[in-house]
């Protein structure tokens, strides 16, 4: 009867935090960010562990550019739970975006804690494609005496190559076309449509025709081919 009673009155109370948590998740999948933290907040005060709605405020915080408070939200998921691979990539995802917009010494001693979030990551989930990504962009964009290499940007795409052969294309497409070899790009993205037909590859492409190689004609074909297939899979549009 005793246990009755305190499920009796709690009951109350864990109806309104779930009826709170579902309408925060409503503004969040809106897009209102600001509706959605202020409820969030309010949940976390009396839930301060609860993983749920700390990523969630991470991913808030993150959407707004707040990196300051996405690093805290992170910060303490991986404390929570250390195993899970999407905190550390957060984690350095965000550390990334804060670190292009403070002065180049600080950055630099932001790239080592950033490469370790992600490797991080793959260590925990092998087969984490992101941070793959990630780390590729990560090496193309530092300079070489930071630890900029091409080399180890293609070690990550030819690992994506294996994991998912789309990305492992688009991934190469992606280096061939930073380093303005245009041609190869072109070839890379071709084999990404003829192996996924994925929409991703359909504008990488376009987008190179359009932009990079001043083939228009060819840019608005393969749009054309987009918007006409009907075989490209829902999931990769």
């Amino acid at each position: 009867m005793k246990q009755l009673l305190i499920v009796f009155l709690f009951l109350p109370l864990l109806v309104f935090s779930q009826s709170d948590f579902e309408k925060a998740q409503q503004f969040f999948q809106a897009g209102k960010w600001q509706e959605s933290q202020e409820i969030f907040e309010k949940i976390v005060k009396t839930e301060p562990s609860n993983i749920n709605v700390l990523e969630k405020l991470g991913d808030i915080a993150g959407h707004l550019k707040n990196w300051d408070a996405a690093l805290m939200y992170y910060g303490k998921l991986k404390k929570i739970k250390p195993s899970e691979a999407d905190f550390y990539f957060k984690y350095g995802g965000v550390l990334g975006m804060k670190a292009l917009e403070v002065n180049k010494f600080r950055a630099f001693g932001m790239i080592d804690e950033i490469k370790s979030s992600f490797e991080k990551a793959i260590q925990l989930d092998p087969k984490h494609i992101e941070a793959r990504w990630a780390l590729i962009e990560l090496y193309l964009k530092l300079p070489g005496i930071a630890g900029g290499s091409e080399s180890k940007a293609l070690k990550y795409s030819n690992e994506l190559m294996q994991l998912s052969p789309v990305d492992g294309y688009l991934s190469r497409g992606h280096i061939e076309e930073y380093f303005n070899r245009y041609k190869n790009a072109e070839q890379q993205y071709k084999k990404a449509i003829n192996v996924g037909n994925s929409k991703k590859a359909y504008l990488k492409l376009a987008n190179l025709y359009k932009n990079k190689m001043n083939q228009q004609e060819k840019a608005s074909a393969i749009l054309e081919t987009l918007k006409n297939s009907n075989s490209i899979p829902k999931k990769n549009i």
